[in-house]
């Protein structure tokens, strides 16, 4: 998968990451490319093997996107975005009217739903997380709505496509 990753208010680069097996990956970082053995050893804290050398990151998630990194006594603040947020995150807030349909990105394990049928939800407001290639992912909502329908419960798999839930504008709601 790739990312766009930048310092907030700094440079940005892309990133890309594929395990090759378990635990070892290869990242791209713009154009070069390395293989590091990483392993999460806590809930915050990674160690990892590059070029012989090993190192801690201690990783402060801070919202969706957004996260504190810490290495060699070096605080960064972060925001990475994958492909399909930054296309959204550029295009214009131009949004169908009437009902909107979210389908998985991709194959994972549905860990939580933070609300039910019937809940007033705000634009990009976390409706529930799906666990993917071991990050969770939280899906938000398109539009300021209510959840009309939710269609998977906490620990069901989903593929890429699979229907998830829908959102109607408030006044469409009752129709």
């Amino acid at each position: 998968m790739n990312y766009e990753v930048s310092e907030k208010q700094g440079e940005s680069i892309r990133i890309g990451l594929r395990e090759l097996e378990e635990g070892i990956y290869e990242v791209t970082l713009d154009d070069a490319v390395v293989h590091v053995d990483a392993a999460r050893s806590s809930r915050t804290v990674y160690s990892i093997i590059e070029d012989g050398k090993q190192f801690e990151a201690i990783v402060d998630e801070k919202g969706a996107h957004d996260f504190d990194v810490t290495v060699a006594g070096r605080l960064f603040h972060m925001e990475a975005l994958d492909e399909r947020t930054k296309l959204l995150s550029g295009a214009a807030a131009s949004v169908a009217a009437g009902p909107q349909n979210v389908e998985a990105e991709m194959p994972g394990k549905v860990v939580k739903v933070n609300c039910g049928v019937g809940a007033e939800v705000a634009q990009d407001e976390g409706v529930l997380v799906i666990e993917a290639m071991k990050m969770e992912n939280e899906i938000k909502s398109p539009i300021a709505g209510i959840v009309t329908e939710i269609e998977v419960s906490e620990g069901d798999t989903v593929e890429a496509g699979t229907p998830l839930f829908t959102v109607e504008p408030p006044a469409e709601a009752g129709s």
